[in-house]
């Protein structure tokens, strides 16, 4: 069974960091791409960042050259550093294994700046 716990969501300043993570149980973390995807009041969700199972690395334009992803296998848990966050970045946070043929979601967790 596939589950996603999301972390480290808060409230913060413009231009201030904050680190999220997830971890993901009952996921092939050895071939399973992850995703972080977001979702703010009103709006679609949409990707952020992604991650192969190879450590390959794709960020969404948005967000590229201030937010990183990455992964600890043994911890099965992927992480998203966000710095110099913006108010637009407000939004609960999702991540996802992104390879998958079913779609699984956790609760998120809530940005705010």
């Amino acid at each position: 069974q596939v589950r996603l716990v999301e972390s480290g969501g808060g409230l913060v300043q413009p231009g201030g960091s904050l680190r999220l993570s997830c971890v993901a149980s009952g996921v092939n973390f050895r071939i399973a791409d992850m995703a972080w995807y977001r979702q703010a009041a009103g709006n679609q969700r949409e990707l952020v960042a992604r991650i192969t199972a190879g450590g390959q690395t794709t960020y969404a334009d948005s967000v590229t050259g201030r937010f990183t992803i990455s992964r600890n296998y043994p911890r099965t848990t992927v992480y998203l550093q966000m710095d110099n966050l913006k108010p637009e970045d407000t939004a609960v946070y999702y991540c996802t294994p992104d390879n998958y043929n079913t779609r699984f979601w956790g609760r998120g967790t809530q940005v705010t700046v």
